[in-house]
């Protein structure tokens, strides 16, 4: 199982958005991480964030994020914006990692940009994730097109992951829904209970 978690109250928040929508799913996410846990699933964190020198940062994604007043290597809030090892970069405790679980830090979007996520999988012969976190305009939708590229058949819990505009949300469920999933399927979470067979999240 990947948790695709892109830590909300890190990024988003230095940036002075409203992330109440990106901070609903930390609990539909911790009752199915313990599932999943109990469950005997592989988990995977993954994180975004770059080198403190910002050398794996290319300018234009820099520039871009500096729309919002605010870019990648700035100091916001919390230290400075997306960089490895400030505390804005950190997973929320809420979901912090346990013993045995593999954290991947990647300088992209995508979980399976310059990672070695891929060769992760496929040393423990895994071949279905099972994708959470946010947000899912960005980092979710763009790690599920890349599993799929990559060959990993993909499941999105619709409830465990989030944006920070509701209509970029439902726009992105809609887009991978269409065509009965261009890149995997989206189901909710009690889905993913029954076929465990879990009785409840609680």
């Amino acid at each position: 199982m990947q948790i695709d978690f892109c830590a909300p109250g890190g990024w988003v928040d230095q940036l002075g958005e409203d992330v109440s929508n990106t901070r609903s799913v930390i609990e539909p996410i911790r009752a199915i991480l313990n599932v999943a846990r109990d469950a005997g699933l592989t988990v995977f964190h993954t994180r975004e964030g770059h080198r403190p020198d910002l050398s794996d940062l290319p300018a234009n994604k820099q520039w871009r994020t500096r729309a919002h007043g605010l870019g990648i290597g700035d100091r916001g809030a919390t230290g400075r914006i997306l960089v490895r090892g400030e505390p804005g970069w950190q997973i929320v405790p809420e979901l912090a990692p346990i013993a045995g679980e593999l954290v991947i830090d990647k300088p992209g979007k995508s979980s399976f940009h310059a990672t070695d996520l891929e060769d992760q999988l496929r040393s423990r012969g895994l071949t279905h994730l099972v994708i959470t976190g946010v947000t899912s305009d960005c980092c979710v939708q763009s790690t599920m097109r890349d599993a799929f590229e990559c060959g990993f058949e993909c499941l999105l819990l619709e409830d465990c992951t989030a944006a920070v505009e509701t209509r970029n949300h439902v726009a992105t469920l809609d887009i991978l829904k269409a065509f009965g999933g261009r890149w995997g399927s989206v189901a909710t979470s009690e889905s993913l209970l029954r076929a465990l067979g879990a009785d409840s999240l609680v």
